[in-house]
């Protein structure tokens, strides 16, 4: 008899996806894609790097992480009794990966031939740590190096450097790698605590796409999750500090390798923990609009900005929302960076102003549906950010029908409201030797 499962369709991007619930709580989602030859899977747990302050209810006291322990998780369970897990991968043709995120830790592989094979091989390696004293100090050092190595990447600095100036305790202001220091402190006991809380089924999901059966993925992976005995898990509760709406400093300067400086100007949206669900996606999505129509490429002031030295291609401006934390990033490579964060706040002040013309406002939404339905096109694209939206408690699908809701006077109040100056700070990194 075949399992029960939740049918989620979408008329707009015309996909149905199969969604089944495996005990002790996890989900399993399966995007069937006939006629691709390319498949992918991830495996995905909500455990991040600012998730460094828990507890599992009835407990009353909280566990404080040093700061990197997600990521060097992330690191440990590629390493087993076994071995190293992508030789297992590359052996049956598949490609493999995983990233530490502020929010989850996410493990995937893609292939185009023996799926089930290489599924087998993600459900089990995940689910199966190894860590002892001597491979804890090993990754150590490891680890170490690769942190001192992005001590000196440019573009890791300057966006750290500015959120270590938009946040005063906040742990995003954090480096997701941690410091030398704070992960000298981690300990194979350490690792198991979080492991055994943040890698339960109950806290994690997986994400299927590709030509493949549906029911046939959910009996591979319900009994491979059967056969280790989970026991419920209880409620995770996740503490953060107080953080102020104030910015911690105006401005951060460093110095590095660089043949143009870089520049990225930073707004604090401290009302973002105000929103949970679908309206924390409503307010991503009206500041991605009010963001496109002040510096979207088919804008003047892209043109202009370009024309004149102080932008190049890589320029961008983008929003990032979490349920505890929220901020507006925009900024790149410029040949005069003060001159350019004066364009930028002018052109903020303007548009609060002078208003968004409706029609102006119409094409921007069709743009950017346009490429959000493009972007399906992508298995990696559906898979990441499905989980990323489940994680905050919406839906993906969804967004094509809030995009088409929103107003132009929604647009305008937000702008106001997120794009303030006096929750501003920018980051800069200068050519060496320069003052």
């Amino acid at each position: 008899m075949a399992d029960q499962y939740k049918l989620i369709e979408n008329k707009t991007l015309q996909e149905k996806l199969y969604h089944f619930r495996i005990d002790p709580g996890m989900d399993l989602y399966v995007l069937p894609r006939p006629g691709y030859r390319k498949k992918y899977a991830i495996f995905s747990t909500r455990f991040g790097s600012i998730d460094n302050k828990f507890r599992i209810e009835p407990e009353q006291e909280f566990t404080d992480l040093p700061d990197g322990v997600a990521h060097f998780l992330e690191h440990k369970l590629f390493e087993d009794e076994r071995g190293n897990v992508f030789d297992r991968f590359a052996t049956l043709g598949a490609s493999a990966n995983a990233y530490t995120s502020f929010t989850q830790t996410t493990y995937l592989f893609s292939c185009t031939e023996r799926f089930e094979d290489s599924f087998r091989v993600l459900l089990d390696f995940v689910q199966e740590p190894y860590f002892t004293e001597q491979t804890v100090q090993k990754e150590q050092g490891i680890i170490g190096q690769e942190i001192r190595m992005y001590d000196d990447h440019p573009q890791w600095r300057v966006f750290f450097n500015l959120l270590e100036s938009l946040y005063q305790a906040h742990p995003v202001r954090n480096d997701i790698a941690g410091t030398v220091g704070s992960i000298s402190r981690i300990t194979p006991e350490l690792l198991y605590r979080c492991y055994n809380t943040f890698y339960h089924p109950g806290n994690m999901a997986v994400f299927v796409v590709g030509d493949l059966n549906p029911q046939q993925i959910h009996n591979l992976a319900a009994e491979n999750i059967a056969a280790r005995g989970y026991n419920p898990l209880g409620t995770i509760i996740r503490s953060f500090p107080f953080e102020p709406s104030e910015v911690l400093k105006r401005r951060a300067e460093q110095q590095l390798v660089v043949s143009e400086p870089i520049v990225f100007i930073g707004f604090k949206d401290a009302d973002a923990g105000n929103f949970k669900g679908r309206d924390l996606m409503r307010r991503e999505i009206l500041m991605e609009l009010v963001l496109d129509i002040i510096f979207g490429i088919s804008e003047k002031l892209y043109n202009d900005l370009y024309q004149e030295n102080l932008i190049d291609e890589n320029f961008g401006a983008e929003y990032t929302a979490e349920s505890n934390y929220g901020y507006v990033m925009i900024g790149g490579e410029s040949g005069d960076p003060d001159q350019l964060c004066e364009r930028i706040m002018a052109a903020v002040e303007a548009l609060k102003k002078e208003g968004i013309d409706q029609e102006q406002f119409e094409r921007h939404r069709r743009k950017i549906l346009g490429g959000y339905i493009r972007r399906f096109n992508s298995l990696e694209f559906i898979a990441n950010n499905f989980l990323a939206y489940r994680f905050r408690e919406t839906d993906l699908f969804e967004l094509p029908a809030i995009l088409q809701e929103v107003k132009l006077e929604e647009a305008l109040a937000l702008a106001a409201e997120t794009l303030d100056p006096n929750r501003h700070a920018v980051s800069l990194i200068l050519p060496a030797g320069e003052k």
